[in-house]
């Protein structure tokens, strides 16, 4: 990203709003009223929040599904606000949003999924968010695109945004999962990778959609230095509009807080430093090793290529594929590897073979003569 300066990005220490170990945010997927806010916000008063959250524009699949108050339920987080001191937020999702929550002084505003997979709905809000003095957190995508994700997070920068985060909430794949979204946690981690000064926080309410994972996969997510935590609390999740199933109550998320363990990168033990530098010696000569055997596989690969060229030979042989894969997992398996994890490694390792063969085969028709 070019034109993104992540060590421009400000600290979420210095964005103006409570944040202790963690950056914290809590309240309802959706405002049902202003008593069920209070409801929410009086069980939550005293935890460590950072703000209030509460849906107020609501972006449902079926049209005859809970939309949200809109407008009229702007006002209520202002009183929540007022009384009970949080600072508050909510979902923006077109310009007249973005202009409607600065307008009662939103204290953080965030771009939903649905929105962050539509440059051209971003760049709308990014105009209108231009010169604003607000913090704006960025969902991922639905769809697992790092690019599409990368791309929002920019446009908001360069409309003069410093107080911006991404927020991971997990992404549809397609396929069964014990989550309502898959994690994908390599996405996120390859994401602060490349930009380090941009604080991840993690939703992982929508990535659950069941409220018994949620502290299990908070805690995961601290783990893998997670800045902070968006979860959906309700005052009677039974009775939630929308998203029922993954709220929290206010007593469930209290005792969450109380049992997260903060992570950090390093250890201040000496022995521990000791350990852990004899160990990443090891893993780096194992992964030496690893990639000495891919080169070697994959001049073998480059050999059976050019021996299928000769003789006319499809490069995808899915008889020997299925063979190889069923074998690799059974051998995986005794080494203790989950099978998910080894087919996922010999399914790149199966597109890179096709690709080398593919490459060879290219070549191979470049050098026939062409009749005149």
């Amino acid at each position: 990203m070019n034109a993104f300066e992540a060590d421009a990005i400000l600290p979420l220490q210095d964005w103006g709003l409570p944040c202790e170990e963690i950056f914290l945010c809590a309240g309802p997927c959706s405002a049902e009223s202003e008593e069920q806010l209070r409801k929410t916000a009086a069980g939550l008063a005293g935890c460590p929040l950072s703000f209030f959250r509460a849906g107020i524009w609501k972006p449902r699949t079926q049209p005859s599904s809970f939309q949200g108050f809109g407008l009229q339920a702007l006002p209520w987080l202002v009183r929540i606000r007022e009384e009970f001191g949080f600072r508050v937020g909510a979902e923006i999702g077109t310009p007249e949003h973005v202009d409607a929550a600065l307008r009662h002084r939103l204290d953080v505003v965030w771009i939903g999924a649905r929105t962050t997979a539509d440059p051209f709905a971003v760049q709308g809000i990014a105009d209108a968010l231009r010169g604003a003095d607000v913090s704006v957190l960025v969902k991922n995508p639905v769809s697992p695109d790092l690019e599409l994700w990368l791309g929002a997070l920019e446009r908001i920068y360069n409309a003069g945004i410093r107080r911006l985060g991404a927020v991971h909430r997990g992404f549809s794949t397609g396929t069964d999962s014990r989550y309502r979204n898959a994690p994908l946690w390599r996405i996120p981690i390859e994401l602060k990778r490349r930009l380090r000064g941009v604080p991840l926080i993690c939703d992982p309410s929508h990535m659950c959609g069941r409220a018994e994972l949620v502290p299990p996969t908070s805690q995961e997510a601290l783990d893998l230095l997670y800045d902070g935590l968006m979860i959906e609390v309700h005052c009677d999740p039974r009775s939630a509009q929308s998203d029922a199933a993954q709220q929290l109550t206010p007593l469930e998320f209290r005792d969450l807080v109380e049992r997260l363990v903060v992570s950090t990168e390093s250890g201040d033990d000496l022995s521990y430093e000791t350990q852990m530098r004899g160990l990443r010696h090891a893993v780096d000569e194992v992964d030496e090793q690893i990639i000495a055997a891919l080169s070697e596989r994959m001049a073998i690969v480059s050999a059976m290529g050019e021996l299928k060229r000769k003789h006319q030979v499809s490069t995808l042989q899915p008889t020997r594929w299925q063979e190889i894969l069923d074998s690799r997992t059974t051998a995986a398996q005794k080494r203790g590897l989950r099978n998910t994890f080894i087919s996922q490694v010999y399914q790149l390792i199966h597109e890179e073979a096709i690709q080398i063969q593919e490459e060879s085969l290219f070549r191979g028709r470049e050098t026939v003569p062409q009749r005149g």
